[in-house]
């Protein structure tokens, strides 16, 4: 069976060193980059399934590396940072981030993180293809397309997308999708989420702020309409 790619990006030495090690022992493949050229270069040379990006780059900022790599690429993207402002991750992750860990963090966290970004509807359970007069969903090829233009989205949206569809008509609650998505030891990842179904909105909904989809039910969670 063919190895996970993960791509770190980080400028320090002993930190790309520290997680290759320790990646390689869990029987992750890596590679590494210390650039934000590096970066780009390398994730469309070995299309990685996974990025471990640092925000500080000698030749840019973390967020230039997202926005180019989201044009041809839904791998997850892990942000490693000093910088914990809440301000800051919400940007991050509007921009295409699916997660974010503050520097310095526990290797045990940073895997656990990891297992959950990879993790994936495996395609015999994925659901029939939905569509409806102007929106079109294929499950099984993570398609998806709006009046006849497709549309990308993270791993982490197409993930809350398919839970939603799957319990249609039926609310579920922050703490079920943060548990689902973030795993059993997620915390304070309701801010995450409002961002990810705030960019879902967005990109599916003809108008986001009064959607007919994708549906709050205040201080409850959400659900498929």
């Amino acid at each position: 069976m063919a190895k996970d790619l993960i791509l770190i990006v980080d400028d320090e030495e002993a930190i790309r060193k520290m997680l290759r090690i320790a990646l390689e022992a869990k029987g992750y493949e890596t590679r590494t980059a210390i650039s934000k050229k590096d970066a780009i270069e390398a994730c469309a040379l070995y299309n990685p399934k996974l990025l471990l990006l640092d925000l500080q780059l000698p030749d840019g900022n973390g967020l230039d590396v997202i926005q180019e790599v989201r044009t041809f690429t839904e791998a997850p993207v892990i942000i490693l940072s000093v910088m914990s402002g809440e301000e800051e991750k919400i940007k991050l992750l509007d921009a295409g981030a699916d997660d974010y860990i503050t520097k310095p963090f526990s290797m045990g966290e940073l895997l656990a993180r990891i297992r959950t970004a990879l993790r994936r509807v495996p395609a015999e359970d994925a659901l029939p293809p939905w569509s409806n007069e102007d929106l079109s969903i294929d499950f099984s090829n993570h398609k998806i397309t709006k009046q006849g233009e497709q549309i990308r989205l993270t791993p982490t949206e197409f993930q809350i997308l398919t839970l939603l569809i799957k319990h249609v008509g039926k609310i579920l609650t922050h703490e079920f999708l943060i548990k689902t998505i973030w795993g059993d030891n997620a915390q304070n990842e309701l801010n995450s989420l409002r961002v990810h179904i705030t960019q879902l909105r967005k990109k599916i909904e003809d108008k986001p702020s009064r959607p007919k989809h994708l549906l709050t039910e205040p201080g409850i969670g959400y659900l498929w309409n």
